[in-house]
């Protein structure tokens, strides 16, 4: 599978949304389309208008990196983007490879150890697209509703993209539903630029751009995000509003699967932190029974 398309069209993307002002460039008056043209991002970058015209037409797997620098320069790209970038720069060197299905790595033990034993965080551990691995029970409690959807039924394994996209009641559950749309397509966004064989990756994309409308427009926008932290607001059907504060750190695992770990905490001394212990509560697992023995006499 190539990726040139995804480097023209993320390329030309960026070049659209600047303008000559912003890069200290001439503004010209007959501009037919908005942003940058092809010669003005290559005079930026220091190359020439017909080596940038064919990077963009997606030939990149030989660049140097010191040029790749240039024209995130150029572009004005962030940190993410520029790795996004470099991403889909390696990845072109291997284009020959065909889709496979990678195999799921198991967590060790420990991991799981770790989850259970944190009790007023919601954590769990999600792979690159988006399937929750494994979880605590706050954490199933939380999301409650994405585990009882049929997304998660029909596939054995929720998802939180075809959640997001696929079941009518996540837009009751997420508060801020459109910015969440926009950060989990970003995150697949930057998943595929790192593992564009992944067959099961192709078929998610592929699902979710036939049976949704808003995750094609927001997948066509090439934006890409790879730190995962900010606020989360949710409507939880039984404990009501929540306003958590959520981080993502990537695990060590395989160099060939990427897996995080996701801790939701509620800000102490707030009604969020006591609607989030109640919920911990109700969803704290049962003291084991123990058998009692008279002692002999």
């Amino acid at each position: 599978m190539e990726n040139r398309a995804d480097i023209r069209d993320f390329l030309a993307s960026r070049r659209a949304k600047l303008s000559p002002e912003q890069v200290g460039l001439p503004t010209g008056n007959r501009r037919r389309v908005p942003g940058l043209r092809r010669e003005e991002v290559a005079v930026l970058a220091g190359v020439s208008t017909e080596w940038y015209t064919r990077l963009e037409k997606g030939h990149i797997g030989g660049v140097s990196e010191e040029v790749l620098d240039a024209v995130a320069y150029a572009l004005r790209l962030d940190d993410e983007e520029r790795t996004y970038l470099f991403d889909l720069a390696r990845t072109a060197r291997t284009s020959h490879r065909k889709a496979i299905r990678r195999r799921e790595v198991d967590l060790a033990p420990p991991v799981q150890w770790m989850l259970d034993s944190i009790t007023m965080s919601a954590a769990f551990v999600r792979n690159g697209r988006l399937d929750v691995v494994a979880t605590n029970a706050l954490a199933r409690a939380l999301h409650a509703p994405m585990f009882a959807s049929e997304t998660t039924a029909a596939h054995g394994r929720a998802n939180f993209a075809r959640y997001h996209f696929l079941d009518p009641t996540s837009q009751d559950f997420f508060i801020d539903w459109e910015a969440g749309a926009a950060a989990t397509v970003a995150l697949l966004r930057a998943e595929a630029g790192r593992e564009p064989h992944d067959k099961a990756l192709r078929e998610l994309v592929g699902e979710l751009s036939t049976l949704s409308g808003e995750f094609r427009t927001l997948w066509a926008s090439h934006n890409v995000r790879i730190r995962h932290d900010g606020i989360k607001r949710l409507q939880h059907p039984e404990v009501g509003s929540l306003e958590l504060n959520y981080r993502s750190i990537e695990l060590p695992t395989s160099q060939h699967a990427l897996h995080d770990l996701s801790l939701y905490t509620a800000e102490p001394g707030t009604p969020h932190e006591e609607h989030l212990k109640l919920l911990a509560s109700w969803s704290a697992p049962s003291p084991r029974s123990t058998s009692t023995s008279s002692r002999p006499t």
